[in-house]
């Protein structure tokens, strides 16, 4: 039996018996067509390329077109985009570069060494849960930051408007090696036995519950070891099973591609994308990304982030950003920041009378910037919210 053969969605389970190294050739060994992306300036490898100054200019209308067409390049077309000078002066690039280096610098200071699931001790330095470590350190600096327009069209085009940021920052060192290709969270992060567990219809689902991004801080030539991607590969039904096969992963090493990226470019992919960090030959390159994980509202994130606390850390910022009229902005910070969803609560004390659900930290927050209360006043509203979600 075949994958590919399936004309209705199945909702058995799949084995990795079924993993058929021809089908998931036939697959991948495909061309993009621009005339698919009209709104794409280029194509490369496979990858689409769109540049980030022509998001602002959209209507309204058209940015939705943009976001359909972003929606189906991760679905079914390449699996993967790359939006050029996402992230510039405006969103505080090098002075963020600069503060996470700095985070970087204290962990080591404090004999913190932080690695993680995919590389060797010492390979590379991580910030785990950067989000929260970025906001608390210069909130103003964190809104110009995650007012980004990019990131907020494209998190909402494949995950809806309530997802939730979280944020890693990574750097690999000189020397750091390549990992092996893999799938990334929620299945990705399972052993295959345990995935195989799950059948056919969560195995589509999986990678519809989270966003996979990294914006550049450094300019990364291929000798920096940017990350390696097989476009179309989210296509595949049955490959979270596959990625861990060794036929599976030869192909990867010779059939990948790299992309040479410059400092504030941002890539986003489907996780289900057979992807893996590059082994840093370079010299002196210290290559350092942030690493958003943007989850769906109806999902789990992996990192536990005090949402509350960095609403109170960014809510001064937050109202001088409004004063300045981008509202646009606004709404990115808000919805990067605060929790969108109203579930889970206590529903004997946060009753929905007025409505199906009760009010999420992200209405409180553009209910007290839109009547501008202080900040004393604010803090009492979210402490009220936060206690009629606690059972």
């Amino acid at each position: 039996m075949t994958l590919r053969s399936a004309t209705t969605p199945r909702a058995g389970r799949i084995t990795p018996t079924e993993c058929d190294l021809d089908d998931f050739i036939e697959l991948t060994r495909r061309n993009t067509d621009l005339a698919d992306y009209p709104h794409a300036t280029s194509t490369e490898r496979g990858v689409l390329f769109y540049e980030s100054a022509d998001v602002a200019a959209l209507s309204v209308g058209d940015r939705e077109v943009l976001a359909d067409e972003l929606a189906e390049a991760l679905l079914n077309g390449p699996g993967i985009v790359v939006f050029r000078g996402a992230f510039d002066e405006r969103h505080g690039l090098v002075e963020a570069t600069a503060l996470f280096g700095e985070i970087i610098a204290d962990q080591h200071a404090a004999g913190v060494s932080n690695g993680d699931h995919f590389a060797k001790p010492g390979a590379n330095d991580r910030v785990w849960n950067a989000l929260q470590k970025f906001a608390e350190r210069d909130p103003e600096l964190f809104t110009r930051y995650y007012s980004n327009d990019v990131l907020a069209l494209i998190s909402k085009a494949w995950l809806g408007p309530w997802y939730q940021v979280t944020s890693s920052v990574n750097v690999v060192n000189p020397g750091g090696e390549a990992q092996n290709p893999h799938r990334d969270y929620h299945l990705g992060f399972m052993s295959t036995g345990t995935a195989a567990e799950f059948r056919a219809h969560i195995h589509r689902l999986s990678p519809a519950l989270t966003l996979q991004g990294a914006v550049a801080h450094v300019d990364m030539p291929v000798e920096s070891g940017p990350t390696m991607y097989l476009p179309y590969s989210q296509t595949y039904e049955a490959g979270y099973l596959a990625f861990n096969l060794p036929e599976f992963r030869e192909y990867f090493a010779q059939n990948h591609i790299q992309l040479p990226l410059s400092a504030g470019d941002a890539v986003f992919f489907n996780p289900a994308l057979f992807h893996a960090a590059g082994h840093n030959t370079s010299a002196d390159i210290r290559r350092m990304a942030n690493l958003l994980q943007i989850s769906s509202a109806f999902g789990r994130a992996m990192d536990a982030v005090d949402r509350t606390a960095i609403m109170g850390w960014i809510y001064p910022a937050l109202r001088e950003l409004a004063v300045a009229g981008d509202d646009r902005a606004v709404a990115n910070v808000i919805a990067a920041s605060a929790e969108g969803y109203a579930f889970p609560t206590n529903l004997d004390l946060d009753q929905p009378i007025t409505g199906l659900t009760g009010e999420s930290q992200a209405e409180l927050l553009r209910r007290a910037i839109a009547d501008d209360l202080e900040p004393d006043a604010f803090h009492a509203e979210l402490k009220a919210l936060d206690a009629r979600h606690i059972p």
